[in-house]
C-alpha cells in the first residue's frame, strides 16, 4: 500500500470509520438471521479489517 500517501490513507480511514459507525446504528433495526442482517454484520467486520490494516501501513510508513 505504499503508493498511498498518508493523507490519502487517513482520509480513507476516517471515511471508512464514519461507514462502520452508520452500519452499527442500522443493524440493531434489522432481524437477525435475515439476509440483510448477515450482510450488515460481514460488511462491518470487513471495514473494521480495512481500518486495522491502513493503521498497520500508517505505523510501517517512514516519517521522511
Amino acid at each position: 500500500m505504499s503508493e498511498f500517501t498518508k493523507e490519502e490513507l487517513c482520509e480513507a480511514k476516517r471515511a471508512i470509520e464514519s461507514t462502520i459507525r452508520k452500519c452499527e446504528k442500522v443493524l440493531p433495526k434489522l432481524r437477525e438471521g435475515t439476509s440483510q442482517h448477515t450482510l450488515l454484520v460481514r460488511r462491518i467486520k470487513a471495514f473494521q479489517i480495512a481500518v486495522e490494516l491502513i493503521n498497520a501501513e500508517l505505523e510501517n510508513q517512514s516519517p521522511y
